[in-house]
């Protein structure tokens, strides 16, 4: 049986759902446990979880395509404003600027660092952009009762999109940025910036809002689970396999395919070499965060002395100033949480499949929460982003990027790719699941 949290606000089946319209028993297997469960009948605030390993299967809002909608077109108007509006406004040493947030990413390029203002670019605006359009195209043919077309291409790419948004992390490195300058300057937090930070709040909730299960049954149906399921199992033990984009559950193949029949994504039983690739992620994150440390991030140039600062220098710059907040958030950001994250995948790898049931959840928990910390490790480059853009003064005041700041950027892409491709179904495989011969293709056979 699902755990279910109630709230006795809406006791009805809303109308569309996918319950109002299927009477059939529907079954998914956990993306994170491999556990084959029974989905209840949802109402309005209700959620479905895993028995075994309490990851959220389901989540129904009441009227989750009205609410999506409206605030992915509110998201987007705040984006625009954003953009056209100035960001914040700087004073210091007869030196004023006034930036837009666009500079973050042109002054980069200027300084010879396309890689940086493209990862900028991409997970401040761009990305963001392209999952608010593919939200309101997906919400349009809801409304209209017909999908539009390219839907199931684009409901498969929004789950890919979902770890490379932010804008909220952005928002933390602007304050901070903010907050090391303003005892030597004036600053003025612009229209721009508050229309960021509004922007940053809708993204998240229009993200929080989107019901995967009523998207996909709307989008295209769901087909019948394949005869013979058994529920209080895993799937791999019956060859069967969840689809990780739209949940289905399948036989593996389906049908001679490899390839979810309802949304096109590709079908494994576990992700292929996931443990290999994890570990060639992490040691490559791990060498580079040498180079990370040990060089300047920025450069700092006033009335003609230039000082180069790394990561821990600043940190050690703000106690001495008595800023023990934004050093907490730094040292946090950036030494606790990739260290910490390293360490704790590596773990992870070594104790896979091992321990009893109580040691799996506790360690599936841990997973969780170094997929949720790891992109906040962005903060140090987005403050580098930042102050590059609103500090030129040449000789007099300002302050250019250092070479750690691409070493500290690869750092945190490569440990999130590291989490990505770590499986943590197999968390919970027995060592005899784990060998190659348990998982082999059938196709191929």
């Amino acid at each position: 049986m699902l755990f279910k949290q109630k709230t006795p606000i809406f006791r009805h089946i809303e109308p569309g759902s996918p319950e109002s319209r299927s009477r059939r028993r529907r079954l998914r297997a956990c993306q994170e446990c491999d556990w084959v469960v029974a989905l209840p009948a949802l109402r309005p605030g209700e959620v479905a979880v895993c028995p075994r390993c309490q990851y959220t299967l389901v989540k129904r809002h009441f009227r989750p395509v009205q609410r999506s909608m409206a605030l992915a077109l509110s998201a987007s108007l705040a984006l625009a404003l954003s953009l056209y509006f100035p960001f914040v406004s700087f004073n210091a040493l007869g030196i004023g600027q006034n930036i837009h947030l666009s500079q973050t990413t042109t002054q980069l390029l200027s300084f010879d660092q396309p890689l940086i203002a493209m990862l900028v670019a991409l997970t401040v605006v761009i990305l963001p952009t392209i999952y608010l359009f593919c939200v309101i195209w997906l919400q349009i043919g809801l409304l209209k009762g017909r999908p539009l077309h390219f839907s199931r291409h684009i409901a498969r790419s929004l789950k890919h999109l979902h770890p490379w948004m932010m804008a909220d992390v952005f928002i933390l490195g602007a304050l901070v940025s903010l907050f090391k300058i303003s005892s030597g300057a004036d600053i003025h937090l612009d229209t721009g910036f508050w229309a960021f930070c509004s922007f940053a709040l809708l993204l998240l909730l229009t993200m929080h809002s989107l019901d995967d299960d009523w998207l996909w049954f709307a989008i295209a149906s769901e087909p019948l689970a394949p005869e013979g399921t058994k529920t209080g199992q895993t799937a791999s033990s019956q060859l069967l396999t969840t689809c990780v984009t739209c949940g289905i559950l399948q036989r593996y193949p389906a049908m001679g395919s490899t390839f979810c029949e309802r949304c096109g994504e590709r079908l494994q039983l576990r992700l292929p070499q996931s443990l290999q690739r994890t570990w060639a992620l992490l040691i490559t994150a791990s060498v580079l965060y040498i180079p990370a440390n040990l060089y300047p991030i920025m450069y700092s140039t006033r009335l003609g002395q230039t000082q180069p600062k790394t990561i821990i220098g600043g940190v050690v710059d703000m106690i001495n100033t008595g800023s023990w907040p934004i050093a907490v958030v730094i040292f946090t950001a950036s030494i606790i949480v990739p260290v910490g994250k390293i360490l704790a995948l590596g773990w992870l790898c070594l104790r896979v499949g091992k321990n009893s049931e109580t040691t799996h959840l506790s360690r599936v928990r841990m997973y969780r929460v170094i997929e949720f910390i790891g992109r906040w490790s962005m903060v140090d480059v987005f403050v580098v982003a930042l102050l590059v853009a609103l500090i030129r003064g040449g000789n007099l005041l300002s302050i250019n990027p250092g070479p750690a700041a691409l070493a500290f950027a690869s750092v945190v892409i490569l440990s999130m790719l590291a989490a990505i491709s770590f499986d943590p179904r197999l968390i919970w495989d027995k060592p005899s699941q784990r060998s190659p011969s348990a998982f082999k293709d059938p196709v191929n056979e």
